[in-house]
């Protein structure tokens, strides 16, 4: 069956291209035009990955990604008019998987798109549990465990920790984390890498984890003992 993306945009001609940029790559598609109307939709119609406009008048994106991740992990894509650092960072921070400025190009998106759902349907195709110290992961689940509690990760903070245990004395520097989040020639930002692994490791200190990701300095990160 197509994978089924839900875009949430004010603007119906920024809608129209990109639904029409996704059901020409063989996606299904669901629009809505207001926050209130596409959480309704996610409830509903349980899509696959939701493109998500931050500008949205009452309800912005950013509220709209704090209530979804509420009540489900997903995967997020930000549009937005804005290319701050800061925008960038909320966004990360708020639990989207991807951000897009616009104007962009409808293929770019799609490939974003695509890169986004490989990571989650690749960790449910290999699937397998994987643990590190007191830290257990399962990727075909799409479940965090520390100590037995649940962190909640998107599919990004999820295919960045995967990568980090299968490889625990390794140090990975940025294109390698690139490339586990977004397989490889993606054009992505050290910034977006940044943001991604500053979110893992905050959310995993807040479960009592604060020792899971060691920095080499002028090489990389690996992963630390776990232990708590």
């Amino acid at each position: 069956m197509s994978k089924k993306i839900l875009i949430i945009d004010d603007d119906p001609q920024i809608r129209e291209v990109v639904r029409i940029g996704l059901e020409q790559a063989g996606f299904a598609t669901l629009t809505a035009g207001d926050g209130a109307a596409g959480l309704a939709l996610v409830g509903s119609a349980r899509p696959d990955l939701v493109v998500l406009d931050i500008g949205l008048p009452e309800m912005d994106g950013l509220e709209v990604c704090r209530r979804l991740r509420g009540q489900t992990q997903v995967p997020v894509l930000f549009l937005s008019a804005r290319d701050e650092e800061l925008d960038r960072v909320l966004g990360f921070e708020m639990g989207a998987d991807d951000y897009v400025t616009k104007p962009f190009s409808p293929r770019e998106l799609v490939a974003r798109v695509k890169a986004i759902l490989k990571r989650v349907n690749g960790a449910a195709d290999t699937g397998g549990q994987l643990s590190h110290g007191e830290l257990q992961l399962d990727t075909a689940q799409h479940l965090c465990l520390f100590r037995g509690t649940p962190v909640a990760l998107t599919a990004s903070e999820m295919a960045l920790l995967a990568h980090l245990i299968r490889h625990p004395a390794q140090v990975s520097a940025r294109p390698a984390l690139t490339d586990a989040m977004y397989g490889t020639n993606s054009q992505v930002s050290d910034r977006t890498v940044d943001s991604h692994l500053r979110n893992l490791r905050r959310k995993l200190a807040e479960a009592g984890c604060a020792d899971a990701v060691e920095t080499v300095h002028g090489i990389g990160v690996r992963m630390g003992s776990c232990r708590g």
